[in-house]
């Protein structure tokens, strides 16, 4: 098992892609601190996993735009475990809002805090841990590819998936002299909850998007942050893996006449 006995903490784990990690994560081993923002939604995912019949994983709700929950999270699993081996950065605001002109500047700012400032703020915790390891650890952000392929009224999710890039290449370069790795993953469509609501027409209309003609499930995504957490990874250091089924190489899909 490629993370046995290893100490990882997987944010936004209520539901979806942060579920399907932290149990990619168990089932290889790993001891797994599950956090949502709140301890009801946390305890949501854990329900979920236990439905799985895992249960190598503790529940450390927090939400991480608040600094001192972030810390009071920390806490806990240095006095439980004494280390931390692995960060995955998955909580994430959707920015689901209104259009660029109508959006409230308290609206972008609450997307911010969550998707960047939050990353930062577990992040920091965690490496202040590693620092006192020998073996020191993993970060993995997730990004999107709408940092680099913006979608329309969601202005304050893509920014805030362009600071993350950025805040990636910044951590790599300063912490992998530390013994400390850091990359992302970017996915694209990802098959959640929230497609069981849409149209036939739309979810076709979205796989047109992808040349290989599938979004990615949550397994897809776990197995490219499991392999950026691995020692296969071992010499990746400030990279943005790009998991989204070919849309981003795509000018237009193949429906539009040129």
């Amino acid at each position: 098992m490629r993370f046995k006995d290893k100490v990882v903490l997987v944010t936004g784990t209520s539901r979806n892609t942060g579920v399907g990690i932290a149990a990619l994560f168990i089932r290889e081993g790993a001891h797994v601190c599950v956090c949502s923002s709140t301890p009801e939604s946390t305890a949501k995912g854990a329900a979920e996993l236990r439905a799985m019949g895992l249960d190598g994983f503790t529940e450390t709700p927090a939400d991480i735009s608040d600094t001192e929950q972030v810390r009071a999270m920390f806490r806990v699993i240095r006095e439980k475990f004494g280390r931390i081996d692995i960060v995955v950065n998955n909580a994430c605001n959707q920015g689901i809002g209104p259009a660029f002109e109508e959006m409230d500047p308290a609206y972008f700012l609450s997307v911010i805090k969550t998707n960047l400032m939050g990353t930062f703020q577990v992040s920091q915790e965690a490496v202040k841990m590693m620092l006192r390891q020998e073996s020191r650890g993993v970060i993995v952000n997730l990004g999107s590819n709408v940092s680099t392929r913006a979608i329309r009224n969601r202005t304050a999710y893509v920014a805030s998936k362009g600071g993350l890039d950025a805040l990636t290449r910044a951590m790599a370069v300063d912490l992998g002299p530390k013994g400390i790795r850091v990359n992302m993953v970017a996915p694209g469509y990802i098959f959640t909850d929230r497609w069981e609501k849409l149209a036939d027409d739309k979810v076709k209309r979205r796989r047109l998007n992808c040349p290989i003609g599938v979004e990615a499930t949550a397994d897809d995504i776990a197995q490219a942050v499991a392999f950026m957490a691995s020692d296969a990874s071992r010499n990746i250091c400030g990279e943005r893996l790009v998991v989204d089924a070919g849309c981003s190489a795509q000018h237009m899909p193949v429906d539009v006449d040129v």
